[in-house]
């Protein structure tokens, strides 16, 4: 019973999450985060453009409680805005904001979007990124372009855990492309990480060290001998 619940909490999520990407259109969103309060329901969302979120003195804001309470059956939605503060170690709104990119300017493009956002994520602190742009770009048949740079973790818990990941699509007049983007956060523990301890350079050091030691060795012996002696 418990699993169930666990599930169908998760699914729940996932749907408020989609239903209010689809929604929100060309708005680029991060995560959205569901609380059931004594209120009502509370969905947060968090943007790196609150102000098209909210619209014209809460326009936007409005349309998607109806939506929300419509779509789920909430008998009181709440939405909250949260702002992403660095957006380029957001995967999610990178990859929409490619998305808009190559929906604004076509295919013709492309390199020049993908090298932009690879530049901005690194810029921003982000240990590595890795951005892939699948579709008839810009010829007929469907290719696969790659930008990365950096160190980026493909396999292992770091992978599966803690890499930032997304996925978008666009619709363009050569059919559907698709866009992957990876981001390693700067704060991501890695466990082959090694720390180096400093350690003395000089030869005077080194026998300061070593005197050092003599002496507190030749000082317990000493006072192990009076101590015998009394």
């Amino acid at each position: 019973m418990i699993e169930r619940k666990i599930v169908q909490q998760n699914f729940l999520n996932y749907s408020i999450a989609e239903f209010l990407r689809r929604e929100s259109g060309d708005v680029a969103i991060d995560r959205t985060i569901f609380e059931k309060t004594p209120l009502g329901e509370r969905v947060t969302i968090y943007t790196s453009t609150p102000g098209l979120v909210i619209g014209r003195e809460g326009s936007n804001i409005k349309k998607l409680t109806l939506a929300l309470k419509k779509e789920f059956n909430f008998e009181n939605p709440q939405i909250k805005i949260g702002e992403v503060k660095n957006p380029n170690l957001s995967a999610s709104i990178v990859a929409k904001v490619i998305a808009n990119s190559l929906s604004r300017f076509g295919s013709q493009k492309f390199k020049l979007t993908g090298f932009k956002a690879l530049s901005g994520v690194m810029y921003a602190g982000a240990l590595g990124v890795e951005i892939r742009i699948t579709g008839k770009l810009p010829s007929s048949r469907s290719k696969s372009w790659r930008f990365h740079k950096g160190y980026l973790k493909k396999t292992g818990y770091v992978s599966d855990f803690l890499v930032d990941k997304a996925i978008e699509s666009v619709t363009l007049k050569t059919g559907v492309v698709g866009i992957q983007v990876m981001i390693m956060l700067p704060d991501t523990p890695l466990p082959d990480k090694i720390e180096y301890i400093e350690i003395p350079t000089t030869v005077e050091e080194t026998e300061k060290e070593i005197i050092s030691e003599k002496e507190e060795v030749v000082e317990g012996k000493e006072k192990v001998k009076t101590e015998v002696e009394e």
